[in-house]
């Protein structure tokens, strides 16, 4: 049975399922936060301890050619710099390697027996994740940040939905662009003033003159561990040290990607995630394997 709705009815129930039913939804923190620039910076400094992440992962394609599942190792670091080796699921060795230094993009497909290179531009990516999202984009992503337009911080704007979040609107200075992000308090700050609240970013879409130009959606947010120093076993090599300090924010296991203009979409599934891994030298760029010809792609976004 569905109750009727009424401010003194809100106010007086207490249970979840009883304010579910009256329609009531979620009441906002006791603290909200007062403006989109205060979302932002409570955005940021969410996860400012972490410089990137390491984590082993599922990967989904989906797209014109069917579904296409692999397993992932990946790193993703700020602003733009990643690497994602991945394999089939019957095969422990790579098949296809993408590595970019923010810069220069590479990547080594044994499938195709092809090794291209060319500018980190969206769409050199999207020959990996088949979503021309850029470099930056994907990584920010990929570390539970969401990216923020160039704005006007006077007309940016957040309300509080019923359903549990903030809805935060930035529109850009070029007058086609605009955001939307919806972010909640992290559940143990909830209570807190809102200068203190932690906050779990859940779903960001990206317009341009009123359409999609991409869409992110971002789930099973946890505390993710701060990674170890790296070892050489044989004890020949100086250990690596984590490249950034103590870290253990949160990380969104599941993150989808989705370009609507392609018809195609990614989901990565993160099985373990650490923060601020140790980074061997030229981790981000890669030789051309032997055997394999160079391919320079010069695509445009």
């Amino acid at each position: 049975m569905k109750l009727p709705s009424s401010p003194l009815l809100c106010a007086a129930l207490g249970a979840a399922a009883l304010a579910t039913l009256s329609g009531c939804g979620t009441p906002p923190p006791k603290s909200p936060l007062p403006t989109g620039q205060a979302a932002i910076e409570r955005m940021r400094a969410s996860s400012s301890c972490g410089y990137g992440v390491q984590a082993d992962a599922k990967i989904d394609f989906f797209g014109k050619q069917g579904r296409i599942r692999g397993n992932l190792l990946l790193y993703a670091f700020a602003s733009a710099k990643m690497r994602m080796d991945a394999m089939t699921q019957f095969a422990a060795t790579p098949i296809v390697t993408l590595t970019s230094d923010g810069h220069r993009f590479a990547l080594a497909d044994l499938r195709e027996k092809r090794f291209y290179v060319g500018p980190a531009s969206a769409c050199n990516i999207a020959k990996f994740t088949t979503v021309p999202i850029p470099g930056h984009v994907l990584v920010g992503f990929l570390r539970g940040d969401a990216p923020v337009l160039k704005h006007d911080p006077a007309r940016s704007t957040v309300e509080w939905s019923s359903k549990g979040y903030y809805v935060v609107r930035l529109f850009g200075t070029d007058g086609l662009h605009e955001e939307e992000v919806h972010v909640a308090p992290s559940p143990a700050d909830f209570d807190k003033p809102w200068q203190d609240q932690r906050v779990r970013i859940l779903d960001v879409v990206v317009r341009r003159q009123g359409g999609v130009v991409y869409h992110a959606e971002l789930e099973g947010h946890a505390p993710a561990a701060m990674a170890k120093e790296r070892v050489d076993e044989a004890g020949i090599d100086d250990p690596i040290p984590p490249s950034g300090p103590q870290c253990t924010a949160e990380v969104p296991r599941r993150i989808h990607l989705e370009v609507p203009g392609t018809g195609e979409d990614v989901l990565f599934r993160y099985d373990q995630v650490t923060w601020n891994p140790p980074l061997p030298e030229g981790i981000f760029v890669q030789p051309p394997p032997p055997g394999l010809p160079m391919v320079p792609v010069e695509c445009k976004d």
